[in-house]
């Protein structure tokens, strides 16, 4: 029995895909359960035009991805913080500086500049004085890279 899957079904397929069952898993469990259609031309000529669509629109957003990767090159955020000085030489921060504070930074600079903090590939926050890159994804295939600059606070 040829099916149309509609959700992603653990080893069976992702949805869109044309699998062919069994006739009694299909009939008892998958159409019943509404987890399938069936593989009718009408239906498999629907799923084409949706596969179609999903295709030019994920086509779309990596273009606009792309195009707004561009606005973020070159880019330097500068924080300033309270820090300690320590006895190695290296200034440790009173606080870190995070995703949020740098996806903050960037919405009060407006534009198209502004990002949801999980786009901010950030492992551990910034506890010391410096200079650090820090990547943006933009999209699944498209990610920059932005500077984070951590000066001493003047007090």
């Amino acid at each position: 029995m040829k099916l149309i899957l509609k959700q992603a079904i653990s080893n069976l397929g992702e949805a869109g895909d044309l699998v062919t069952v069994k006739p009694g898993y299909g009939r008892n469990f998958l159409l019943p359960q509404g987890l399938a259609y069936e593989a009718t031309p009408g239906n498999l000529k629907r799923i084409e035009e949706v596969r179609a669509k999903a295709e030019e629109l994920s086509r779309r957003n990596y273009l606009e991805a792309k195009r707004r990767a561009s606005q973020f090159e070159g880019l330097v955020l500068t924080f300033s913080a309270r820090a300690s000085e320590g006895e190695d030489g290296e200034s440790r921060l009173f606080g870190s500086i995070g995703a949020s504070d740098i996806t903050q930074e960037l919405e009060r600079r407006g534009g198209d500049l502004v990002i949801e903090r999980r786009q901010v590939l950030l492992d551990d926050p910034i506890k010391v004085l410096g200079s650090f890159p820090v990547t943006i994804r933009l999209h699944s295939e498209v990610e920059v890279e932005i500077q984070v600059q951590v000066e001493r606070e003047e007090d």
